[in-house]
């Protein structure tokens, strides 16, 4: 079955910098588009960024500039290095792929930056 599973997440400063990580399996990782979502206290879950399996990049406009986003076929992984946090970054992330035409969800990881 479809697992994916997040690592990473913490409490940070404004200003500093983080990366999670997402292992997958029970797919052909190579050839699936890899997303990052979010959801913040009393908000719905937004999409922050996607890596297609050809390595194609697209971002939110909150996140652009600041956000990386990358992908290691070799090891199932997809990466989020995260700069210049702010408070509004605040939130569940979670790892997303869309398998056998469902969504798939990690189980989250909270990253917290205070001000």
């Amino acid at each position: 079955q479809v697992q994916l599973v997040e690592s990473g997440g913490g409490l940070v400063q404004a200003g500093g910098s983080l990366r999670l990580s997402c292992t997958a399996s029970g797919i052909i990782f190579r050839m699936s588009d890899m997303g990052w979502y979010r959801q913040a206290p009393g908000k719905q879950r937004e999409w922050v960024t996607t890596i297609t399996s050809g390595g194609y990049t697209h971002y939110a406009n909150s996140v652009k500039g600041r956000f990386t986003i990358s992908r290691d076929n070799a090891k199932n992984m997809v990466n989020l290095q995260m700069n210049s946090l702010k408070s509004e970054d605040t939130a569940v992330y979670y790892c997303q792929v869309m398998n056998g035409g469902r969504d798939y969800w990690g189980q989250g990881t909270q990253v917290t930056v205070s001000s």
